[in-house]
Formats: C-alpha cells, structure tokens, sequence
C-alpha cells in the first residue's frame, strides 16, 4: 500500500531547492569524488562495449548539435545525444556504482545528464561551477535512491533507468535555479518520458544499457520543455496514476525513504563494482574466490558449488547457464560467472568480449556444477547475506558466510584501490594518454575550484 504522511514531490522538491553546497559534508564531498571518478573511469572502458560506434552513429541522427562531447571518441553533438550515448558507456559492461540497499544505479544516469547539460550551459557561455555541480550530483543521487529504498516489492521495471531518470531530472533543476512550481513540473516531464522495464535484464539484452540512456536524455528534455513553458502533472509519485502505483505495483512507502534522507546525503552509502559483472553476484563470487584462495584447490578438485542466496539474487542471477549466452546474459548469470572466476583466475572485462570467452566450454562445465539454492531471507530487496558451500571430488567441503559483498560502504575500495580501478579502465583503451588521466583525477579531487565543469568531458576524451 502508498502511504505518506507527505506529498514525497513535494519534499523532494523543497529539500533540494533548500541544500546549498556549504551544507555538503566533508564525507558527503568525499564520497562524490570517490564515485564520480569511478564513473568517468567505467564510462571510459564502456566504450568497449557493445557496438558502442553503431549506436553512436544511430544517435547522431537524432539530433545535430555542437553541445557537448561522446566520451573518449570526442565527437561533439547535441547534449541530449551525448547523454544517451555517454549513459550506455557507463552502464553497458555492469561495472559501475550501485546502491545496494535501493537496488540501482544512480550515477550511470544522473552523471551521463548533468554532464551533458553543463557542457551545454559552457557553449552558452552560462558554465557551470564546480560546487554546484557537486550539489546537484549529491541531490540527484538522493533522489534516484529515495525511489528505490521506498520500493517494497520485487522489481518490475528497470531501476537505475526509471529511478535514475528521476534523479538526474531533478538534479537539472537545481542546476537551472528554478523554483518549486517549476522543479515539480519538470519531474512530470520526467514521468512522461520514463521507461524501461525487466524484460530486457531478463534476456541479456543490450537494451538494459541504453534504459539508463534514454532516461538521461529525457531528464534533458524534461528540463527543456519547463524552460519553454510546457508543464508536466504535479502529483508523480503518489498519484492516480503515479510512480508508485504503475512502477512499483503500489508496493511503495514513502516514509521509508523519506528517513533514509534525513539521516543524510545517500551518495556516502554506494558501492564499488569490483567486478563487471551484475551486483547481485558479487556476494557469491566472492564467497567462491575467498574459499579458492584460502584452501588452495582448482577446479577440477570441485564436485560442486552451492550458493544460499536471498530471493532477489534468486529471481535475477540464478538463470540457467546456456552454450552461447550474449554478454549481457551472461553477465547476469551466477552460474556462468563463477566458472569464469575459476576457469581463468579473475573475472574481468575481456571474459565476456568475442566468443571464444562467452562459448568457452570449459567455463560452461565448471558453471554446470554450480547450484543456487533460495534462502528463507523475506526482504525482497536484499543481495546479503549468502552462504557458498564448495564440496570437493575428495570428499572433503568449505563453507563461506559473506555478510556484506566487497565494495559495499561497510567494506569500502580504499582510495588507492578506487584510483587502481580508474587506471586499468583507462589504460584499457587505445589513445587515452596518462597525462589526461592524471589530469582528470587532479580535476576531480579540485572539483570544487574549477569554474567550468565542461573541462572534464573534454579531458575524457582522445582529442583533448
């Protein structure tokens, strides 16, 4: 059931025309430049994903412009075209940020957006400064999050597209100074325009990705659209016809995540990807590498893996391994994954490109022993705590309990394993020099001197 003691528009709305970047915490600031990093460096090695040039070639087509910059290709377009296309960087491989507790990621939308927006606002001569983008980062996270955390039932649509549409819409409007009136209107812009459903996470299909793009384009257009007068409805969220009724099923409560914002800023609470893979495998996948590592055994010692997962991991990561699964698919398959991790020794970008990876047999015998057994955890949104039994052709067993999956808040990348994990992104790709990756980690740690945001898009870049 909806419940609220508030309209949540409204609260959003207000909170965030209300926070100034001088009520930012040090850890809050912190944490912006930790994740914002890691979502330039992920956006970089995302441009190795999936017919990246063909869709920027198709996206190009939907609108011309000299607006803002496609990273590391540097080609210059319209700023809703670069936030489409710079989104599908970021989110294509499953190797950015997430939020654990609301199930999304925020920064593949709300970065992809704002940066495009800012770059706009430089072509304008109306640049962006560093505080203010840091407060609309910070703000546009909370409000991706609050959609998630006040979620109570299983997922039906694409979170980090929908809820992160939300969050970059919002984010906008802080950026534009507009008023209240003017901010709730561009979320129903916003609630126009949002897509993106399951089915796509279900097959493996690419689309996943270009979710999270459309809905950073469309947070643009929402924007656009206040701007020239043409309001969307007020009531978005908790309407007839609003977020919580069509989105999430009804299954909704308001004041669950309108605590969890008043006990403060949400971008402290992500977490690192360490692997490119589906979050809600991390936890199993690190329950399998601890036991490899601490007992010493290969696999062909192993008879068989058990995973005790709770029902989200179940219902999302638990699907069959198949001979020839596409990159997405098998991204998002337990099964696949763990016999990647104990076929090669790591799991990492090159293990899901080309088929002599993705069709690998050994890899599909070892994910052919692995079983995911459902927990009697009841929070449909948990991805913790999971239990991995490995069970030897000896006839000897290891058990492993993992409370919390590595990169969670609670068990963070300290800041050189952040940086460790830009620069292979970096490195990763042909043409971007050191001296522009150590120029944009500088730009980064100062953000909040720079008087130009738009000089971090031209820095990730092979033109710069």
């Amino acid at each position: 059931m909806v419940a609220s003691n508030q309209d949540p528009v409204v609260f959003l709305v207000q909170r965030a025309m209300e926070t100034s970047f001088d009520d930012l915490p040090e850890l809050t600031l912190s944490k912006a430049k930790t994740f914002l990093l890691d979502t330039f460096g992920v956006g970089v090695i995302g441009s190795r994903g999936f017919r990246v040039e063909p869709i920027t070639d198709m996206a190009m087509a939907w609108g011309s412009g000299d607006e803002a910059t496609i990273w590391v290709s540097g080609r210059r377009v319209a700023a809703p075209v670069a936030a489409i296309v710079n989104a599908y960087q970021i989110h294509c491989l499953e190797f950015d940020c997430v939020s654990d507790a609301a199930v999304l990621h925020p920064l593949a939308t709300v970065l992809s957006s704002l940066m495009a927006y800012a770059e706009r606002r430089s072509h304008q001569g109306r640049p962006v400064d560093g505080k203010s983008f840091l407060t609309a980062v910070t703000l546009g996270v909370d409000v991706a999050v609050f959609l998630g955390l006040a979620a109570t039932g299983p997922t039906r649509f694409f979170r980090p597209g929908v809820a992160g549409g939300f969050g970059a819409a919002l984010a906008l409007s802080k950026l534009e100074g507009f008023d209240r009136d003017t901010a709730i209107a561009v979320l129903g812009n916003q609630y126009a325009q949002t897509s993106g459903t399951m089915q796509s996470h279900v097959e493996g299909s690419p689309l996943l990705g270009l979710q999270v793009g459309m809905n950073s384009r469309a947070a643009i257009m929402a924007c656009d659209l206040a701007s020239a007068g043409i309001l969307g409805p007020r009531d978005t969220i908790t309407g007839q016809y609003g977020y919580a009724r069509l989105i999430e099923g009804g299954r909704f409560d308001p004041e669950r995540g309108i605590e969890a914002l008043r006990q403060g800023f949400q971008i402290e609470r992500l977490s690192h990807k360490p692997y490119p893979t589906g979050r809600l495998v991390h936890g199993s996948l690190e329950g399998v590498d601890t036991l490899r590592k601490q007992h010493g055994f290969s696999a062909d010692e192993i008879e068989a893996i058990t995973c005790f997962v709770p029902p989200l991991v179940n219902r999302l990561v638990a699907r069959p391994d198949v001979a020839r699964p596409t990159a997405n698919y098998a991204k998002l398959c337990l099964a696949f994954i763990i016999g990647t991790l104990l076929n090669h020794g790591s799991v990492n970008v090159e293990h899901f490109v080309g088929e002599d990876m993705l069709f690998d047999p050994r890899t599909h015998e070892i994910a052919a022993r692995v079983t995911v057994v459902q927990n009697d955890n009841p929070d449909d949104t948990a991805m913790v705590p999971v239990k991995v039994t490995v069970r030897l052709k000896s006839g000897g067993s290891h058990t492993i309990d993992i409370e919390q999956a590595f990169g969670h808040p609670d068990v963070p990348l300290s800041r050189e394993q952040n940086v460790e994990k830009f620069w292979k992104a970096w490195r990763s790709v042909k043409g971007m020099s050191d001296e522009a990756g150590q120029r944009l980690v500088e730009q980064v740690d100062n953000l909040e001197r720079i008087p130009d945001v738009a000089i971090l898009a031209r820095t990730v870049s092979r033109t710069n």
